[in-house]
């Protein structure tokens, strides 16, 4: 049987459909993924099927096209930012090429970014799992993600977000699904309207890439939607470092991780990596400094205290860090719970600072640094923060438990059940 999984986004939204994709394949089902073209070489080695999306998803961000998306710090700049007029044609685009990917499918699961897969199930009478990267389904336990950095304003006030949230998700992602759709069939899908709530049955599921520890699973979920844990990919065992990375994690105590990912503004990139050298040398840590993505540069003046990386594996690197600053995305976030190791949280938008918060209220790591407010001093006492020794015991508590969880192989088995009841009916 042939399961397709519809992604959407950078590299931290594709990777755990990797995992998830990982443990179907053991247990000997078909795997193909749609993703971004940018991406073809970090999955067709894992033995899946590539459906390649029109877009590399790094040119875009550097191009500027989505920093109004990226940089988002309220819920109403977050729903305005994704109705870009710059990007509606090429949204157009991946919904065919999402749609093409679904050809021959026994299953679809996919990315609340690419519903496509609701209506493309329907369309070929298969069945349809809402794969969300974050908790989505509505409760009256927290606000939605969105939301959670907010002011709280009780139990009702928390459910309504969600709902908030899912109806604005709705309405960005229909757009230019429904003109792909009309181009197509000369009309609209069948029962046109928000296809969220309807993944919530034991047909159509929906399951969440995040841990119980973190978000504990809500008693007023419904019973078909199911949160076991963060899909992890595991540690690649293969990896062998650089022999200037090994040689600095040999030299001295383990170093502070700084990098912000695929965010951030390239102008300023030389003054943001002045800036964490600043306060590196003022929190007297050592520093490995990640300049894979447009927020930082590579400094002219190197010293034996600071190391530059690209691309090396999260997995791989976090558990041997003193402590992990980054921009708060859901993916980088996990990395670092699950290495068991505290966290400084820089957001720049959308659910970042909800991360940021969610860090600190677990007593894992410093307060959110809003990056519009970071400054040296900031980071430097946030970095000291986190050694402090109750910071990193209840770090490896979590991390421990994280690691326990096993997320990715217990959702895989949910995707499994409805396969079978589908099909056994």
């Amino acid at each position: 049987m042939l399961i397709t999984m519809l992604t959407t986004g950078t590299r931290g939204d594709t990777q755990p459909f990797m995992a998830l994709g990982l443990e179907l394949k053991k247990r000997g089902y078909r795997v193909r993924i749609a993703a971004s073209e940018s991406y073809q070489n970090l999955i067709e080695p894992y033995g899946f099927e590539f459906a390649s999306l029109r877009g590399d998803v790094s040119k875009i961000i550097e191009s500027g096209a989505a920093d109004d998306a990226i940089n988002a710090d309220s819920p109403l700049k977050f729903f305005s930012s994704l109705k870009n007029e710059k990007m509606m044609g090429m949204m157009v685009n991946i919904q065919e090429d999402l749609h093409k990917a679904c050809i021959g499918a026994d299953a679809i699961v996919y990315h609340p970014g690419a519903a496509i897969g609701y209506f493309a199930a329907k369309e070929m009478n298969i069945p349809s799992i809402l794969a969300s990267p974050f908790p989505m389904t509505p409760t009256k336990d927290y606000p939605a993600l969105i939301f959670y950095d907010r002011p709280r304003f009780g139990k009702i006030y928390n459910k309504l977000t969600h709902h908030i949230f899912e109806w604005g998700f709705w309405k960005v992602v229909s757009g230019p699904l429904k003109k792909y759709w009309v181009q197509q069939h000369g009309e609209g899908p069948n029962d046109f309207s928000c296809p969220y709530p309807k993944q919530r049955t034991a047909a159509n599921p929906t399951i969440i890439s995040s841990s119980p520890t973190v978000f504990p699973v809500s008693k007023d979920w419904p019973k078909h939607v199911h949160c076991y844990g963060n899909w992890f990919m595991e540690s690649d065992h293969s990896y062998q470092p650089e022999e200037k990375l090994a040689e600095f994690l040999e030299a001295g105590e383990p170093p502070v991780y700084v990098g912000f990912g695929s965010v951030g503004d390239k102008k300023n990139a030389d003054e943001t990596t002045a800036l964490v050298i600043k306060a590196l040398k003022l929190a007297g840590k050592r520093g490995i400094i990640n300049t894979g993505g447009i927020g930082m540069s590579h400094a002219e003046e190197m010293t034996d205290d600071i190391l530059f990386i690209k691309g090396v594996p999260h997995e791989w690197l976090f558990p041997k860090m003193s402590a992990v600053v980054h921009h708060g995305g859901a993916g980088t976030t996990a990395a670092g719970l699950r290495a068991g190791v505290p966290s400084v949280i820089v957001p720049y938008g959308n659910d970042q600072f909800a991360w940021g918060r969610k860090i600190h209220e677990l007593g894992i790591g410093s307060k959110a640094i809003p990056r519009k407010e970071l400054t040296a001093e900031k980071l430097s006492a946030a970095i000291s923060y986190t050694q402090m020794n109750e910071i990193r015991s209840k770090a490896k508590e979590v991390g421990k438990q994280i690691r326990a969880e096993k997320g990715a192989e217990k959702a895989a088995q949910v995707i499994i059940n409805t396969l079978h009841a589908f099909w056994n009916k």
